[in-house]
């Protein structure tokens, strides 16, 4: 594989890394001069660690079974992420400490003390060491899941590569595809249930040390969610249910008949009808990357500029293969003041979304690489998945480019817009289900099973009949990784996906004036709240149920005028 990120420092050797921590706690922050000064050294290790720690992240999600990428990822686990914890508190103390902090802009470092404030509070040496155990059981999640492949008529294909038949005519073909997607899951649910088990001990354990009443109390402290409590997490999921499952259960009633089956099952939720074929955008990633250049270059030329140098230096890795762990990310370089887009392509139609959702990411990290301090670059995820759902509805305008076919491209946009319907009760059970996770950690496995066919009973679409198939739905969340190795990473999709259908009700009215306002919005990392950075973008973080019931008004007006054509 291309090298494609900096090392500026040699990880095999812990101990000069330490050393520069030293020389970092040893300089004087006695004025303000000489504070900014250390801060914005500090930042430009922070961002040399920060590299490194990605890049051989990144080795391991792309070839996770591979022993030397293994090697060197789970060496960071062990050795370097544990220094790199126990010096940034002791730099946290040193900033906090410093009799200059009154002297700084507190207009401009407000958001940074408080964060800094709040990660004091927060740190106990104690829990550096659960944290490497926790990052070793993640780490095993992907090896179980990562080599998972099937038969698929006499070819070896991965679970990725399986997901083009989900969208078949032929009903048959569709049902084989997902009785072997959910059967290879199944294969390892003793494994997984095992490793949920030994991270909710250790991650109770860590909430306990820092005296907070459970390990959900203490992600929303980490995660510095100060706008939001989990309360309103409740209040949001009540409101998907009362506001969107009915708008869900519509669409899959019309979707039903559309393909002409009595009874709708698990895997006719993404058929296409008899006499259509499945969305084809593309025949590459080759295609996909050019046709999607064209679309940012019509946007802003800096974001053209992006993805054409991004594919020149590898850091597009793209395509499904045996070997490579699951799912689709974005990874900021800040040294290399770039990105790497990670993702499993099958030639789809979300193939396409995927891309422009994680050029989304790649677009913000490039807009916050002007601020100086690395605290501000590492954005809250409900301001980082707005600006990558944002730019999946912003880019609709222009989907000409990939479908010449006026039936196509109304497909296209009808499937992008009843794709959030769908999303957001999905969304919403899995937050609440982390909830109850760890409100309840003494639950057996199989009450955790239960509990998730509970919340999906409850939330999500009666019309899907699970019978003869409820081990399947008992056990999906095995598929979601966030739950593994970014807990309580959900709620900020569906947040972000309200946010990002507001700016694109503005969109709709006037793009230009939009654009700028996201482009500013993103700039602004973490240098402001979220309520700000929102404001910023011209739209409200408001999550409510009014909100709610606004905006999927909105999304049904638009989803009309498509049928209408």
């Amino acid at each position: 594989m291309t090298k494609f990120y900096v090392e500026k420092l040699n990880f095999q050797q812990p101990k000069e890394i330490e050393k520069k921590y030293e020389e970092l706690l040893s300089k004087p922050v006695h004025t303000a001069d000489e504070l900014t000064t250390w801060l914005k050294e500090a930042s430009r290790f922070s961002d040399e660690i920060a590299e490194g720690l990605s890049g051989h992240y990144i080795d391991f999600q792309c070839q996770s079974d591979s022993e030397e990428t293994k090697k060197a990822f789970e060496y960071d686990q062990k050795y370097i992420l544990p220094i790199v914890k126990r010096y940034e508190a002791l730099l946290d103390d040193k900033f906090l400490s410093s009799p200059a902090i009154e002297l700084l802009d507190q207009s401009y470092y407000h958001e940074f003390i408080k964060s800094k404030q709040n990660s004091k509070e927060l740190f106990r040496e104690e829990n550096v060491e659960l944290e490497v155990e926790e990052d070793r059981l993640a780490t095993n999640y992907f090896e179980h899941t990562g080599g998972l492949t099937v038969d698929w008529r006499g070819e070896e294909k991965t679970i990725s590569q399986l997901q083009e038949y989900m969208e078949d005519s032929n009903r048959e073909v569709r049902k084989e595809a997902i009785e072997k997607i959910f059967n290879a899951f199944l294969s390892k649910k003793d494994e997984l249930q095992a490793i949920m088990t030994e991270l909710i001990e250790i991650r109770e354990k860590k909430a306990k040390n820092a005296n907070l009443a459970n390990y959900r109390d203490y992600m929303f402290k980490k995660y510095e969610r100060f706008d939001y409590t989990p309360d309103d997490c409740k209040k949001l999921a009540e409101a998907v249910r009362k506001h969107v499952k009915p708008l869900k259960e519509r669409i899959q009633k019309e979707h039903q008949k559309e393909i002409g089956v009595d009874v709708y099952r698990p895997w006719d939720r993404k058929a296409v009808p008899n006499g259509q074929k499945p969305l084809k955008p593309f025949q590459d990633t080759d295609e996909l990357v050019k046709k999607s250049a064209t679309i940012f270059e019509n946007m802003d030329p800096r974001f053209a500029e992006l993805i054409h140098t991004m594919n020149k230096r590898g850091m597009l890795d793209l395509n499904s293969r045996k070997g490579k762990a699951p799912g689709g990310f974005c990874d900021s370089l800040p040294v290399s003041k770039l990105s790497f887009i990670f993702m499993n392509a099958s030639n789809s139609h979300d193939d396409m979304i995927t891309l422009l959702h994680e050029m989304g990411h790649c677009i913000h990290n490039d807009l916050k690489t002007t601020l100086p301090l690395s605290l501000y670059r590492d954005t809250p995820m409900e301001s980082a998945e707005l600006a990558s759902m944002s730019m999946e509805l912003m880019t609709m305008d222009q989907w000409d480019l990939f479908y010449e076919s006026e039936a196509d491209l109304t497909r296209a946009k009808k499937e992008q817009l009843e794709g959030i319907i769908n999303f957001l009760p999905h969304g919403v059970i899995i937050d609440q289900f982390q909830h109850w996770l760890y409100e309840n950690p003494d639950h057996t496995a199989e009450e955790r099973n239960e509990k998730y066919f509970e919340l999906s009973q409850s939330i999500d679409s009666k019309v899907v009949d699970w019978s003869g198939y409820e081990e399947w739905l008992k056990h999906h969340w095995h598929m979601v990784l966030h739950i593994f190795e970014v807990p309580f990473y959900f709620i900020d999709y569906v947040i972000a996906q309200l946010g990002a259908v507001q700016l694109y009700k503005n969109y709709c009215e006037e793009p230009d004036k939009t654009l700028a306002n996201y482009k500013k919005a993103l700039s602004l990392g973490s240098s402001k709240s979220l309520a700000e950075v929102y404001e910023a973008a011209g739209i409200k973080f408001d999550f409510s149920e009014n909100m709610i019931k606004d905006l999927m008004a909105f999304v049904e007006e638009k989803l009309n005028e498509l049928d209408k054509k």
